[in-house]
């Protein structure tokens, strides 16, 4: 199994930090959140990773090289333009087998990634996505009414459990083969709904699991507080 890795993002919203740092280089600890990520993806079976760069590109080759490092080797495919969160496929699905990964390269997570992998097989699916359950806080109180605009419950920023991607995806190269164009810009929420528009399989996988986009300050300041705890919950089991 292959993986290509979305490391390309100008990870706007950690500016200024990413102005000159690229995102997927935070550290935590003494690690950069990618390479957590890259040995994550080791111990899942994943045999060998396209990078796809763009943002101070020069920055993340000079840090991974050839993979050797870290234990899995490494190529790259450079973007001359932003691509979007799908688009970088294009200018590598030749590389990527019959199945492949695709992950973003800025999420700290636990998941079982070799499980994900075998269910997505066993399920002969075109896509399977992997999700997490959040909790989302309303900012606002929340009015509910009947049929005739009269209050019947009021309810001050409750919160709601919501079933996110996490931005992990397994994926069927024929499946999506037609919908990618190399060079054009293309997110992955418009490739899974033209897949499904399609009736393709895709189905989303659930695993209980800790699960942190690090692209807000606050955020990354957590994933730095946890790791900081405890560091053995990333590190357990990755070699």
């Amino acid at each position: 199994m292959k993986a290509i890795v979305m490391a390309g993002g100008k990870g706007s919203r950690l500016h200024p930090y990413s102005a000159v740092f690229p995102k997927p280089l935070m550290p935590l600890g003494d690690m950069p959140i990618l390479e957590l990520l890259l040995r994550r993806l080791k111990a899942a079976g994943v045999t060998e990773v396209v990078l796809a760069v763009n943002h101070l590109r020069h920055l993340i080759e000079a840090f991974f090289g050839d993979g050797s490092r870290v234990g899995i080797p490494i190529t790259y495919s450079v973007e001359d333009k932003p691509l979007g969160t799908a688009g970088p496929i294009g200018l590598a699905l030749d590389r990527l087998g019959e199945t492949f990964l695709l992950t973003n390269g800025d999420l700290l997570t636990t998941l079982d990634i070799r499980r994900m992998i075998e269910e997505h097989l066993q399920r002969k699916a075109a896509a399977t996505i992997g999700t997490y359950l959040r909790e989302m806080k309303s900012e606002f109180g929340v009015l509910e009414t009947d049929e005739e605009m009269r209050m019947v419950a009021y309810r001050e920023k409750p919160t709601f459990e919501q079933l996110i991607s996490m931005g992990i995806y397994v994926l069927n190269t024929d499946a999506v083969r037609s919908y990618i164009r190399p060079g054009e810009h293309l997110d992955m929420p418009d490739l899974v709904r033209a897949l499904v528009a399609d009736n393709q399989h895709v189905y989303c996988h659930r695993d209980d699991c800790f699960w942190l986009d690090i692209g807000r300050p606050a955020d990354f300041a957590l994933a730095q507080e946890m790791f900081e705890k405890d560091s053995s919950v990333f590190l357990e089991s990755l070699s």
